[in-house]
């Protein structure tokens, strides 16, 4: 009898930027899906804000940093949470395998593998943003939750991420998960806003996984340290994580099994990593690449852009430059998708940060702009306007809404009415005269 090969299925929480809620969802549903009998294993790689134990009421005393300096075993820095879910603190010192050879990382990630075969889950809590370290924890997974909240700066930090993915080699569809959201039609909105974006600009959309209700016990249950997924499965706030389990299995269904675990993708990359500063996002041979494409070129630019004006956060003259040049660019080319562009762009800006005089001044600017170059003149009032079909050629209304010019066909040569108004008797009426040079007409003299 054959035994079935057991495969880890393995979820990266991730998010554009800090704030949406990530390590709260990473952290529910792996005790969720241990509550139902799974193996569950989440790894703690949020650089920043490592506190995935801090949610439980757990204070790590280890974290994966001793492993790497040989101080302890992998299994003694284990957290155990409620279910048996086991939670590995300071799982973000996997990237400083980048900085060994492979040789000095390949104990480490040998251990980290045996550890990860032994879970039917490896749920990872990844760094926030755009770093190559939080890139490569993405791509280490097989399926990717990327959480949004309907805070617009979200959408457009989650669409910057899911575009860098994509840009380096990332080839697998995203899922979307709405955190905080108001309701069943809200969360669809969001999601298909940046379902939209990704299809016209990227020509590939996005998959829904669900949503998470905005709730005072969800928001209650992070500051006593007590995740709803250990609340009865009655209560609505659990019910949520359970569904979302459930969401989980029905897309992991639709996906191959990855061969290759996590341990196997760093050892990968840690070997690729002398050749290519830059490593490619999927694992696969090494290839000469073709030469950057104009919209690649595009986006690098973008990306130096940004790195010098974080140089230079007090710079005003270089942001005035910048931005200047920037919208003469987009102006080039203004049309309906330049203007949706700065709709977005206006939208994500954290205007509450401005002072108040400030935000009125803009908000002026904004309507005398409008009223000078946007809006279009008002339309005459209906006693004022004739309509176009009662409007004959030559009438007093078309000669009211008309430059004058003299008909030339119509009446001849100026010089032949200079001489037929001097032939003309001087009691002669206007109607008279202008009937009878009708009749004549330009070729009678």
């Amino acid at each position: 009898m054959t035994q079935a090969v057991h495969h880890t299925r393995t979820l990266a929480i991730t998010g554009g930027k800090g704030g949406v809620g990530k390590t709260s969802v990473a952290l529910n549903l792996a005790l969720s899906l241990g509550s139902q009998g799974q193996r569950v294993l989440l790894l703690d790689a949020d650089m920043d804000l490592a506190n995935v134990s801090i949610l439980m009421g757990l204070y790590p005393q280890r974290t994966l940093a001793d492993v790497i300096r040989g101080d302890c075993r992998i299994d003694d820095i284990l957290l155990e949470a409620p279910f048996g879910v086991h939670i590995v603190p300071g799982a973000s010192g996997v990237q400083e395998c980048l900085e060994m050879s492979p040789a000095e990382s390949l104990g480490l990630l040998r251990a980290l593998g045996r550890l990860e075969a032994r879970y039917d889950y490896v749920i990872i809590d990844t760094p926030a943003g755009l770093q190559s370290a939080a890139l490569h924890t993405i791509a280490s997974a097989e399926l990717a939750c990327v959480v949004v909240t309907p805070d617009p700066a979200s959408l457009t930090d989650a669409f910057s991420l899911i575009k860098v993915l994509r840009r380096r080699g990332y080839r697998r569809q995203p899922s979307i998960l709405v955190n905080m959201a108001q309701g069943a039609s809200q969360a669809r909105s969001v999601y298909q806003r940046l379902d939209a974006a990704a299809r016209k600009h990227q020509g590939e959309g996005l998959h829904y996984l669900g949503a998470i209700w905005r709730d005072e016990t969800l928001r209650q249950s992070v500051l006593n340290q007590r995740p709803v997924a250990l609340l009865p499965a009655s209560d609505p706030s659990c019910r949520q994580f359970h569904t979302l389990v459930d969401m989980l299995d029905v897309r992991l269904s639709q996906l191959p099994p990855r061969k290759a675990g996590l341990a196997a993708y760093w050892h990968s990359v840690s070997r690729r990593q002398g050749d290519r500063p830059e490593s490619a996002l999927a694992v696969r041979p090494a290839t000469s690449e073709p030469p950057a494409a104009p919209r690649d070129r595009g986006l690098a630019a973008v990306d130096q852009l940004a790195e010098a004006l974080a140089q230079s956060p007090d710079d005003a003259m270089l942001r005035y430059e910048a931005f200047n040049r920037f919208f003469a660019l987009l102006g080039g080319t203004f049309d309906a998708d330049a203007l949706e562009i700065l709709q977005t762009g206006l939208a994500s800006l954290p205007w509450e940060q401005l002072p108040e005089a400030s935000r009125l001044h803009f908000a002026r600017h904004l309507t005398d702009l409008a009223d000078q170059r946007v809006v279009p003149p008002a339309p005459a009032r209906p006693s004022e306007a004739v309509p176009p079909a009662s409007v004959a050629p030559g009438s007093a209304a078309a000669h009211a809404r008309e430059e004058p010019v003299y008909d030339r066909f119509r009446f001849g040569e100026q010089d032949r009415l200079v001489r037929v108004l001097r032939e003309q008797p001087a009691d002669i009426s206007l109607d008279q005269l202008l009937r009878s040079l009708v009749t004549r007409g330009p070729d009678n003299g």
